[in-house]
């Protein structure tokens, strides 16, 4: 028997975004991590580095990669202690991301970037760009965390996570992603193949607690970016407003937008916690558009 193919619905893989991308993939070594990463386009472009949310890997920005690196040099990375990176027995707050993204542009041989992150990655960006105003160009925050936490939301992340490691099966890593998705056809195979591929792994299910360690009340506020901080960051800053995300970030996104001084923000309304993923069609141009300086 033959399995039917509904030719309205067509296969989606994250290979229908990379199949005709000429990248290469990788480890390198970044503040003693070995560190895994993709990149794409000319060596001679503008540097972007793209930083994934807690838990990712490099593959979130799949859809994105053609189009960015038509203009720009892609280097998206798995950040210490999430996807296939290394992942080392002490928790991983926002200073121990800023030095391995850091250590990444210093052995791509990059003095200045663009930088755009995504959650957690957005966090790193925004420290990045008030510890290290000399390495970054433009910004780009999608869904930001780093202003404020809400005990619910962050019990919330630790939940599923957890469980999602602890279980490491399909149906309660897929379940991660209702909350990063509005649209249950975005919610790829692919990606739950691949975060449960991490998820199964010996070294997350060791390390899951330093991956979380910003769930924890104390941590989390240890690490936050006060106000003043944020009104500090000179680069150009792009905001994406998830309109159907959780309300923490919505309010994130609205907020840093009015702090920091040279910013927009770009409106998605119809989608959730990854809109670069959900929405490349609008993202991947208004990105480009931004990143280059051109006009609206």
């Amino acid at each position: 028997m033959t399995a039917e193919v509904n030719a309205e619905e067509p296969y989606r893989s994250i290979w229908g975004f990379l199949r005709e991308l000429e990248f290469r993939q990788g480890y390198l070594e970044a503040d003693g991590v070995r560190t895994r990463f993709a990149e794409a386009g000319s060596p001679d472009a503008p540097a972007l580095l793209l930083l994934h949310g807690t838990g990712g890997h490099w593959e979130t920005f799949a859809p994105n990669l053609t189009a960015l690196s038509e203009h720009f040099r892609c280097i998206a990375v798995d950040m210490v202690g999430n996807g296939f990176s290394e992942k080392p027995d002490h928790d991983y707050e926002i200073p121990v991301y800023v030095r391995q993204v850091l250590a990444v542009l210093d052995a791509f041989g990059v003095q200045r970037a663009h930088v755009a992150g995504m959650s957690l990655g957005a966090w790193v960006t925004a420290r990045l760009a008030i510890d290290a105003p000399e390495r970054v160009d433009r910004l780009i925050l999608m869904s930001p965390a780093g202003m404020i936490a809400t005990a619910s939301n962050m019990a919330r992340i630790r939940a599923e996570r957890t469980r999602a490691v602890q279980e490491a099966d399909w149906a309660s890593i897929k379940a991660m992603f209702d909350h990063l998705m509005a649209d249950e056809r975005n919610r790829l195979d692919d990606l739950v193949a691949l975060r449960q591929a991490v998820y199964q792994r010996q070294d997350t299910r060791e390390t899951i607690d330093h991956l979380l360690i910003l769930q924890d009340a104390e941590a989390r506020e240890r690490n936050l970016i006060p106000e003043k901080e944020w009104r500090s960051i000179a680069a150009p800053t792009l905001v994406v407003a998830s309109g159907k995300d959780v309300s923490e970030y919505q309010s994130t996104a609205r907020q840093v937008a009015e702090l920091i001084p040279d910013s927009e923000v770009l409106e998605m309304p119809g989608v959730k916690h990854w809109p670069h993923f959900e929405d490349p069609e609008t993202f991947n141009p208004a990105a480009v558009r931004f990143l280059l300086g051109a006009e609206k």
